[in-house]
């Protein structure tokens, strides 16, 4: 669009918006905006973790077992896309895997899940040389209202074999910190007869119905009767659901290759126990096999079990960084290119209606609402992109809308919705749609935030565009930059244009990587079209597109070792005493 600034004084526009009925009225839009979206509560995760175990599997070759593992997938868009997978467990036709799965569970949404079991071959780990064993789909909330769902493995052309595989839930509520174990062993009995024993570790944790969970199972260290195993993690509440005095049963195992694997000896503790074992101290077991206690004599022990090392690392939630001072900085950029129509006519996506807010304020309203709860000044940087600007009519892909590049800053999200306004007259909106220059503009302050090593300041940036963004390759180049810093983006389509492109910024169904082949550190993109919720509850918007954000804001300071600034009361009553 070519109209000169001045031709919109004939609209009457800017002149009604300069008076004091003007602004009464902005601030109606504002008001009827934020009815119209309700009131929001932040999104709140549960997290879940789903154990799983296999029986009677059946592998092609009758002569010799399968070599199992679990792959878990996730449907989104109508595909199914892989999120996890566990560990291979050779030569095993009932298998109890070690590795969790962790998902995060929203109670409003089927999340649909299948689980498939493929025999992986010894020399390689792909699934192109697998066997597919068979598969089971449910959803997520089938899981965690049975905690314990078991159901018939069906094969190709959904045939139920005899095979089975049984998921069990887990919420993982209240303490997310996890614990660093380092085992070691020495003087083990021997099993074998021509060469030492092939040893492993497994550690049990007893419910309240006295029944037994895994909560991990060591690698096999082979030829040697004085293993040291790998240090490995594991939550606190796997490994006790909280509860530091619960019985954890320890077995040790001579690995055999037939699956049939010889008992070693156990021992019992508690993770209390357990932490003798911080600051350089070491807790020791001996490994008793009952069957030799009884029948003979002189039986001291099958070996001593070390406990070396347990270090607790305390995983902050993201109420403990707000809490503890971190402030979400909230930009908006708005898309001012000519797609989205002359702001005069009334099919424009730009149109000012007195008292019906465009889909642009909708959004703006919707998802700043939410974060200016956490922004203690309430001042919150807006810019604009694609559009000619005062004085000389040069395309900016990065203009503050209140024309003060030196304080793009309006106060609160009304001052952002009257910046909005009164801009619009004096633009011209033009093209093309380049969104790098103000995601490299916020991660520019993100980048310095970097140096105070401190968590004092998260940034948001809230895009709001019409159409598929023409620079995306410097696009990507840029959301792998952001990647690495304290910035989350949230992109919004406007109207109905052809989004399909702009899915791909949204790392869910795959990496996100830059052109030269870079991946994403982090998941930081969410893009929603905005017609999605046009007819959806006030809140859905907001939430769809915030949902993802305590969760970046927690892998991103977890992830560098940065702690909430300061330790609130809610946080020394998470912490577990010694």
């Amino acid at each position: 669009m070519d109209t000169p600034a001045e031709e919109w004084h004939d609209t009457g526009i800017s002149s009604t918006f300069g008076t004091e009925q003007g602004m009464k009225k902005m601030s109606n839009i504002y008001e009827s905006a934020a009815n119209t979206l309700g009131i929001f509560n932040s999104p709140c995760l549960t997290k879940v973790e789903l154990r799983v175990a296999c029986k009677g599997i059946s592998d092609r070759d009758a002569l010799s077992k399968p070599d199992p593992c679990v792959i878990l997938k996730m449907q989104s868009h109508g595909q199914w896309f892989e999120v996890d997978r566990t560990e291979v467990i050779r030569t095993c036709i009932n298998p109890v895997f070690s590795k969790l799965f962790t998902v995060d569970f929203y109670f409003e949404e089927v999340q649909r899940l299948r689980f498939e079991v493929h025999d992986i071959s010894s020399n390689h780990n792909g699934l192109k040389e697998a066997d597919f064993l068979g598969g089971m789909e449910c959803t997520l909330g089938q899981i965690v209202s049975q905690r314990k769902l078991s159901k018939s493995l069906l094969k190709h052309g959904n045939t139920a074999g005899k095979s089975s595989i049984t998921v069990i839930a887990e919420e993982l509520s209240g303490n997310d910190d996890y614990v660093e174990l380092s085992f070691s062993a020495r003087k083990l009995d021997d099993k074998d007869f021509f060469s030492k024993s092939d040893p492993f570790l497994e550690i049990f944790r007893v419910n309240d119905d006295a029944t037994q969970q895994l909560v991990h199972r060591t690698e096999v260290v082979m030829n040697n009767l004085n293993p040291a195993w790998k240090t490995f993690k594991v939550s606190v509440n796997s490994l006790c659901s909280g509860d530091q005095d619960r019985r954890l049963k320890c077995i040790v195992w001579d690995w055999d290759s037939n699956g049939k694997h010889d008992f070693i000896g156990e021992f019992s503790s508690t993770f209390k126990e357990m932490r003798g074992a911080m600051e350089g101290r070491q807790v020791q077991w001996e490994c008793i096999n009952p069957k030799y206690k009884a029948k003979k004599k002189n039986y001291k022990n099958s070996g001593i079990v070390i406990l070396n090392q347990c270090k607790i690392h305390k995983m902050h939630s993201f109420l403990d960084y707000i809490m503890g001072g971190c402030q979400i900085q909230f930009t908006v950029a708005i898309d001012f290119t000519a797609s989205n129509g002359d702001p005069r006519n009334s099919c424009s996506l730009h149109y000012i209606h007195p008292y019906q807010p465009n889909e642009y304020l909708k959004a703006l309203v919707a998802v700043g609402e939410i974060c200016q709860d956490y922004d203690s000044d309430k001042m919150f940087p807006a810019f604009g992109f694609g559009a000619r600007i005062p004085p000389e009519y040069k395309v900016s892909h990065d203009f503050a809308i209140n024309f003060n590049e030196d304080n793009p800053e309006c106060a609160g999200i009304q001052g952002v919705v009257e910046a909005y306004q009164s801009c619009l007259p004096k633009l011209q909106l033009y093209g093309p749609t380049n969104i790098a220059p103000i995601i490299q503009k916020v991660a520019k302050s993100a980048s310095e935030e970097t140096n105070t090593k401190e968590a004092s300041q998260y940034f948001i940036l809230l895009i709001l565009t019409d159409g598929v963004i023409t620079d995306m390759a410097d696009t990507r180049e840029a959301i792998v930059h952001a990647s690495h810093l304290p910035m989350s983006v949230i992109i919004v389509g406007v109207g109905n244009a052809d989004f399909s492109d702009m899915q791909m910024l949204d790392g869910d169904d795959g990496i996100l990587r830059s052109p030269k082949g870079e991946p994403v550190l982090r998941d930081i993109v969410q893009f929603v079209p905005f017609r999605n919720f046009k007819h959806a509850s006030p809140a859905a918007l907001a939430k769809s597109v915030l949902a993802e954000v305590p969760n970046q804001v927690v892998d991103y300071y977890n992830g560098k070792g940065i702690k909430p600034k300061c330790m609130s009361e809610y946080e020394s009553s998470r912490t577990l005493a010694p």
